[in-house]
């Protein structure tokens, strides 16, 4: 709604798309200011000071505006921005990922201004699509489009069981990031508590309704199998419509074909701890 608003307004009343020098907020390719973040122990939100430089590849916060050290490094190349108003409890709310030791570490900010926000928005995705333009320098503009920023194929909650499946099933929030599974214990941790590596039908991953028949503990009723070459991961959804959506979801992913790059994160999570 947000992003619809600023569009419809950046059109018609700030004329952006006839005088491309009004684009300058968030096409220069450097942006600086602050945004309401919230803490990750405390959740608390603070003001802190945010940096995006192309130059250095790099969006980077601050803990106090004279520091010298930035508090996190996010790299253009993981970064990515996608708006959360329910999650976060603001209409302007944006969640920001990036990758930290190959594990997805989410920000959550706002501002109380709209067009600020929908800026760093646009900010992000222009610094992501100027890189894309180097790191794939034969694709057409068609193609990076895709690959500025994403929308979550998938949020909500289920339940899970362990790796040896004799522990009890526990409520956690699940993210479906492209071919990351994610769970949280609270959906804004900044860390998840586990992420799960879903490949294609090809490289021998599928997904299945229902648990097996040897699967103890209380769970909800509506079981979710889903095999992966060195495993099994069972969920529970609490009703028939969830465990629909998330098959459905699961499906979509296994059957699209890997590409070159996401066999390196494959190889990742089969080496991880």
């Amino acid at each position: 709604r947000l992003l619809r608003e600023q569009w419809i307004r950046a059109k018609y009343e700030r004329k952006e798309f006839i005088h491309s020098e009004k684009q300058e907020p968030y096409s220069a390719g450097y942006r600086e200011g602050f945004l309401w973040k919230r803490g990750r122990d405390n959740g608390q939100f603070l003001s802190r000071k945010f940096v995006l430089s192309e130059r250095e590849g790099a969006l980077k916060y601050f803990n106090k505006n004279d520091a010298k050290e930035p508090k996190a490094i996010m790299k253009i190349e993981h970064l990515n921005a996608t708006f959360q108003p329910a999650k976060i409890g603001n209409p302007h709310g944006l969640q920001i990922t990036y990758l930290k030791d190959n594990s997805t570490r989410n920000i959550f900010v706002y501002h109380e201004d709209g067009k600020e926000i929908v800026d760093w928005f646009n900010a992000i995705r222009a610094a992501r699509f100027h890189y894309l333009q180097v790191a794939f320098p034969g694709a057409s503009d068609v193609d990076l489009v895709p690959k500025l920023s994403r929308n979550y194929l998938k949020e909500g909650y289920m339940e899970k069981t362990g790796p040896k499946q004799t522990e009890g099933f526990k409520k956690r929030w699940f993210t479906m990031d492209d071919r990351r599974l994610m769970y949280f214990k609270d959906p804004l941790d900044a860390f998840a508590r586990g992420e799960v590596f879903i490949g294609s039908k090809e490289n021998s991953y599928k997904v299945l309704e229902g648990l097996p028949p040897s699967t103890q503990g209380n769970h909800w009723q509506h079981g979710i199998t889903i095999v992966t070459p060195d495993r099994k991961f069972l969920f529970a959804c609490e009703t028939e419509d969830d465990q629909l959506e998330w098959i459905t979801t699961f499906q979509k992913v296994i059957s699209r074909p890997m590409l070159p790059q996401e066999y390196a994160v494959e190889a990742h999570f089969k080496h991880k701890p």
